[in-house]
């Protein structure tokens, strides 16, 4: 499964941040019955064991599934990134991880030492695929040139409101599709009125809009939700297409350059591009 098979063969991913406990039961039992088989996780969150036990509980099998998580960077040391992995797994109550992410680049910038632990990772068994998150279009290319194994996916922030060109050119340039997540501006998209006037015009909600954007821009989704109408209504953007105008008309949007995961939320986010 190369980057792009991962890319389109599981272009909806449901995830899981902040969901635990019995909420994230609920909604991920909810996202499997919608007809999700892609699931994003990661230490980070603390949720694996619930998403391990759903999936546990599930009649859907195995090869039908497609579990990401990430390791957190507070374990990108070579004493602590293969076990973190490893309780990961248990964790998930898999054999192998589909997906394994770095959450965040490294502070101080040096990508190269825990790409090649994810490499390795690979390596051992412990991931059929691996990939990065939060980078930039440096980091992607510096990437490129040290992973011994294909990077099947770059997961940023990428919504209408930020203007993620630079990153599109690089994904482009370096063959690693980006994933989006916050892929409806934590709902800040979804009263903006060219969103609300193309959802009305072709009979679908604002976020299935937003969505369906996301994915004709050549970005694999990941949403969240806990009401089951919004996870069936999020999963069902493949019936409708949108124009090349209503695509201009969207993506002019990003003017705002509205970027919601930040160095004040996030102290390894980077200098982003």
């Amino acid at each position: 499964m190369s980057g792009i098979f991962y890319h389109h063969s599981f272009q909806r991913a449901f995830g899981t941040f902040p969901l635990k406990g019995n909420d994230l039961s609920a909604a991920l039992e909810s996202a499997l019955a919608a007809g999700y088989r892609a699931i994003d996780t990661a230490q980070m969150y603390g949720n694996e064991a619930d998403v391990g036990r759903v999936l546990a509980a599930t009649s859907i099998a195995r090869d039908e599934l497609c579990v990401t998580t990430k390791v957190h960077p507070d374990n990108f040391g070579a004493d602590k990134f293969m076990p973190s992995v490893e309780q990961s797994r248990r964790d998930l109550q898999l054999d192998v991880i589909d997906v394994l992410l770095l959450h965040w680049p490294p502070i101080g910038g040096d990508i190269e030492p825990s790409v090649k632990l994810l490499c390795e990772a690979r390596d051992k068994g412990l991931a059929r695929h691996v990939g990065v998150s939060n980078y930039t279009a440096a980091m992607l290319a510096k990437t490129k040139q040290v992973a011994t194994a294909p990077i099947v996916t770059n997961q940023v922030e990428f919504h209408p409101l930020l203007d993620q060109s630079v990153l599109l050119k690089a994904s482009a340039e370096t063959g690693i599709p980006l994933s989006s997540y916050c892929s409806v501006a934590r709902g800040e998209v979804l009263d903006n009125p060219v969103i609300t006037e193309i959802a009305a015009d072709l009979s679908v909600s604002p976020a299935q809009v937003v969505l369906r954007w996301i994915l004709q821009k050549g970005v694999s989704i990941n949403t969240m939700s806990t009401k089951p109408g919004n996870i069936e209504k999020n999963f069902d953007v493949m019936g409708f297409v949108l124009s090349n105008v209503d695509m201009a008309r969207i993506d002019a949007l990003g003017a705002a350059n509205r970027r919601i995961v930040n160095a004040e939320l996030v102290p390894w986010a980077p200098d982003f591009d």
